[in-house]
């Protein structure tokens, strides 16, 4: 399969530079996958899975916000949140999620809260999907 430079940038700094032969990412409309050779773009994503091909191996990762341009074959990546999944602390996602789910369940919640506890809530659970990848 053919690759691609692609660069993942997140607001703690690089996390890969390097070629890919395809990134499938979580968009706000739904599932996107990048190849070489596709047309310009910019996409917002949303919260979920992230898969990479490199070197013909998939690497899996949570991936929350941001956007994923492609300039000219070059693809970038840019997180507000990823985590590879060989670096999520699944104990910790866990609790996460447990919090969530209880702050979610309790009776007196303003509208903004309810959307910052769901918020929470899928976040821990991408984070949780994406650690069970784990090699």
């Amino acid at each position: 399969m053919t690759s691609f430079p692609l660069k993942i940038v997140t607001p703690d700094g690089l996390i890969y530079d390097g070629p890919a032969e395809e990134v499938i990412v979580r968009t706000v409309t739904g599932d996107m996958a990048f190849l070489a050779r596709h047309i310009n773009c910019v996409v917002p994503l949303g919260m979920g899975l992230a898969t990479v091909v490199i070197n013909g191996a998939k690497r899996h990762a949570a991936c929350i916000g941001g956007m994923i341009s492609v300039v000219n074959g070059n693809v970038t990546l840019v997180p507000t949140t990823f985590e590879w999944s060989d670096d999520i602390d699944v104990a910790r996602a866990e609790a996460a999620y447990m919090r969530a789910d209880q702050e979610i369940h309790k009776d007196v919640l303003t509208d903004t809260e309810i959307q910052l506890a769901q918020a929470r809530l899928h976040r821990a659970l991408v984070r949780k999907n994406a650690a069970s990848y784990k090699k």
